[in-house]
């Protein structure tokens, strides 16, 4: 009998003929470099879905809704309020901040973020925390909290936050709009927001805090536009990091121009009780599509955002993170409010003297991810960083990363190695986003 390999779509042809049969050790040594040739064609043919439902499962983590948490499969967690549309959709639903969350639906990771990025796609993101504030002096207070200037924001209008620490570290990243002179609405990290209400209770005792019961979807992507205008036209006014109340199906909604992946976007925030109909509404235009947290979590990484429990957290500082941009000019040194915030002096002294990290871009040679927590080297093969992020990039159709290496290091073009599985893995420092972000900004 011979094998003959080569056949249309790779198929093995079974000849009987009369042959000579070789020496046993021959024999075993073909048979063993057929069967590594067969298993490495199927790992570098690997469905993109497959591939990327295994990374994101196995990655432990906390944050919009992106990366899975590790959890026992005993204790499932609580369901958000469109938990039976996901189901009826096909949804493959995982565990994630003690809410199970809809990972993809059928279409596959891939096809969700080219979707998305081509045309609409619809995210549940309702296990995150919302939070409203209300009091007299709401701004004043709150500003003790973050490194950003509330008292002239305006109504309808938003900005990006990070809760800091006292040596400077960021215990949480959030969103925070003005609802009106004395209210503030807050979006918080889900595995996060327990910690945030009892850090604000504490902090804010004269206040009301009060935590909302409400969904959220994010409709991302260039057709997203297309889709509200015809829904709520007035939210087609708005611009980057601003909002406004509509009705969407008859339901009262705070709608606000804004996401995490990198595109044009609305996020909608609705109570719970009225989800279905909302994303029904929604789901009636065919150009947007459902998106689960895999394709968040690709799309953010393409678009550079910053992963909490990954990118940062509370040992790393906004400085470090390359989120100096998120403290208000006034908040800084010389500015009309300078400090006043959690671990202000060490952020300053950093902003200063400069910092010995620095997150950057990583693209990768070759096929195969660099994944979260790989050590990066130098050419000497010294130890000089470590990845915080990386996968696959749909938009690109290759491999990107970002991680933390030694200042010295951190210049673009820099060429080192990311050590995969004991292996030297060829990586170069780039500018992030890897792709252009679209945000409608006027």
């Amino acid at each position: 009998m011979r094998l003959h390999y080569g056949e249309p779509g790779g198929q093995f042809k079974v000849a009987m003929t009369r042959t000579r049969r070789p020496a046993p050790g021959l024999w075993i040594l073909f048979m063993a470099v057929l069967v590594i040739s067969i298993i490495n064609d199927f790992i570098l043919s690997i469905n993109f879905t497959n591939f990327m439902t295994g990374l994101t499962m196995a990655v432990s983590s906390s944050h919009w809704g992106l990366a899975m948490m590790s959890e026992n499969s005993s204790n499932p967690g609580q369901t958000v309020p469109l938990h039976a549309l996901h189901l009826q959709l096909g949804a493959k639903m995982v565990p994630f901040a003690g809410y199970q969350m809809p990972l993809q639906y059928p279409p596959g990771i891939k096809q969700e973020h080219l979707h998305t990025r081509a045309s609409a796609g619809l995210f549940d993101v309702s296990h995150m925390g919302q939070v409203l504030i209300r009091g007299r002096g709401a701004d004043h207070a709150l500003e003790a909290l973050v490194p950003v200037e509330l008292e002239s924001l305006a109504v309808n209008k938003q900005v990006y936050a990070v809760f800091t620490n006292s040596r400077g570290g960021i215990e949480d990243d959030l969103i925070i709009s003005r609802w009106d002179e004395d209210c503030f609405f807050l979006v918080v990290n889900a595995a996060c927001k327990a910690q945030d209400i009892a850090y604000l209770r504490t902090s804010l005792s004269g206040y009301d805090i009060e935590e909302l019961d409400r969904a959220l979807l994010a409709v991302q992507g260039p057709g997203a536009k297309d889709v509200m205008q015809q829904l709520v036209p007035e939210a087609t006014q708005l611009s980057f990091m601003s909002g406004c109340p509509g009705v969407l199906a008859g339901v009262e909604c705070y709608i606000t121009r804004s996401g995490y992946t990198g595109e044009d976007g609305f996020e909608i925030s609705i109570p719970g009780r009225d989800a279905r109909a909302v994303a029904d509404a929604l789901l009636a235009f065919a150009e947007l599509r459902p998106a689960g947290l895999g394709a968040r979590d690709s799309l953010r990484l393409e678009a550079g955002l910053c992963l909490y429990g990954h990118d940062m957290d509370a040992a790393v500082s906004p400085i470090e993170a390359g989120l100096a941009w998120s403290i208000s000019p006034s908040r800084r040194p010389q500015g009309a409010k300078a400090g006043g915030f959690p671990g202000s002096e060490h952020i300053f002294t950093q902003m200063q003297h400069g910092v010995t990290r620095k997150r950057v871009g990583l693209r990768v040679q070759g096929r195969a991810p660099v994944r979260e927590g790989a050590q990066i080297l130098d050419s000497s093969g010294a130890t000089v960083g470590k990845v915080t992020s990386g996968g696959f990039a749909p938009s690109l159709d290759a491999p990107v990363a970002m991680g933390y290496v030694d200042t010295a290091m951190a210049a673009p073009g820099t060429e080192l190695t990311a050590l995969v599985r004991g292996k030297p893995r060829p990586v170069v420092v780039a500018k992030m986003p890897f792709v252009e972000q679209r945000y409608h900004r006027q």
